[in-house]
């Protein structure tokens, strides 16, 4: 197995032929998504991919992604670091018929109009997919004590008279 550069785009097909991996870091300036969807620029991403043919001659894109983001505390504010590992495991459709007929395993990958995929594209959506909904400090980093949290002061409630007391005088009568 050849291990290369990643290139912008790969033909999936040739590539899988050729069982060719890619070992490679890839510039935080390239990951323009996951700048936009988190608290600034990652760190550079280690991005192993390997393409293959399964035993029912698919194409199989799988491999990992390890970078460290930089998220906003949702509790105190703060800019935090996390790190983010994700793993993958594709297989390129034409249409939305072959995605249907894949096997569980693989994710449906859509060609471009080159019959192509673009490493980078699905690197980030891995990655922003795999981002906390709520992103946190641990409780013992974050600035904010747990017991000081305050979210609005309930006012003491009016003394009302009881809707049953004029029940009650009826039934004295």
């Amino acid at each position: 197995m050849k291990k290369v550069k990643l290139p912008v785009t790969v033909d999936p097909y040739r590539t899988a032929q050729q069982r060719l991996d890619f070992n490679t870091s890839v510039e935080a300036r390239l990951l323009k998504r996951i700048t936009d969807a988190t608290a600034g620029e990652p760190s550079d991403a280690e991005v192993s991919i390997s393409f293959s043919k399964d035993s029912q001659g698919l194409i199989v894109i799988q491999g990992s992604v390890s970078l460290t983001v930089n998220l906003e505390c949702q509790r105190c504010g703060g800019i935090f670091k996390q790190a983010c590992e994700t793993e993958f495991r594709y297989s390129p459709v034409k249409n939305d018929s072959q995605a249907e007929d894949l096997p569980d395993a693989y994710e449906p990958i859509e060609l471009d109009a080159n019959g192509e995929v673009n490493p980078i594209s699905f690197i980030e959506d891995e990655v922003i997919i795999n981002l906390p909904l709520v992103a946190l400090h641990s409780e013992e980093d974050c600035s904010v004590n747990p017991n000081e949290m305050s979210f609005g002061e309930i006012e003491p409630a009016d003394e009302q008279p009881n809707p049953f007391a004029a029940l009650s005088e009826l039934k004295r009568k």
